[in-house]
């Protein structure tokens, strides 16, 4: 099974470049899974949500928290369910703590979680992220540009040994390089998995 995450702040093209990796792998003839969190199907997702339009410090825990049960029953309703398995905002929502906490954290679900050689994150410099999310029409509590060098920071240090795919440029600039790596990946799997 290939376990897929796509992970990066919002306004990163973690959406859209996870669809282009799940209609790479379809047209393959894989059955594909596709979650992206927090996810509409169910309370945790929901409730994170929620809690992400809120401004008080409590909703910073609750959204975590509830992220954190989204990603959980995810993993438990769906890990096992195709081919491929690709997972949306994953790991980085820890990110959004204080960094102590954060690190904390991220070492347990890492450890608690499936990963994979296929860990992905979507970078894009704060000014950029703040002008791509001011397009939209739902504002989450950090979407301000000193939020966001903060947090991307963080998950910078926590995703040091992930694969990180600078989205500045055209989606299939970016759709390119993950192809790549994606490629070169599956290659050495099955090179593995034949000896």
């Amino acid at each position: 099974m290939r376990y897929i995450i796509i992970d990066g702040l919002d306004g990163s093209g973690k959406d859209t470049q996870a669809n282009l990796i799940r209609e790479k792998y379809l047209l393959k003839g894989e059955h594909v899974v596709l979650r992206t969190h927090p996810a509409d199907d169910n309370r945790y997702g929901i409730k994170a949500k929620k809690a992400l339009l809120g401004r008080a410090k409590i909703n910073h825990i609750q959204a975590s928290m509830y992220y954190a049960l989204d990603v959980i029953r995810s993993v438990r309703l769906y890990s096992k369910k195709g081919e491929t398995i690709i997972m949306v905002r994953y790991l980085m929502g820890v990110a959004y703590l204080p960094f102590p906490i954060a690190k904390l954290l991220y070492t347990f679900f890492s450890f608690v979680l499936p990963t994979s050689n296929y860990m992905f994150f979507l970078d894009v410099e704060p000014d950029e992220l703040l002008n791509r999310l001011l397009k939209r029409n739902e504002h989450e509590m950090f979407e301000n540009l000193n939020d966001l060098v903060k947090v991307r920071g963080k998950a910078l240090e926590l995703a040091k040994d992930w694969h990180i795919i600078h989205t500045g440029n055209s989606v299939e600039h970016t759709k390119f390089e993950i192809n790549k790596i994606l490629d070169n990946l599956d290659k050495e799997n099955s090179r593995k998995t034949t000896e």
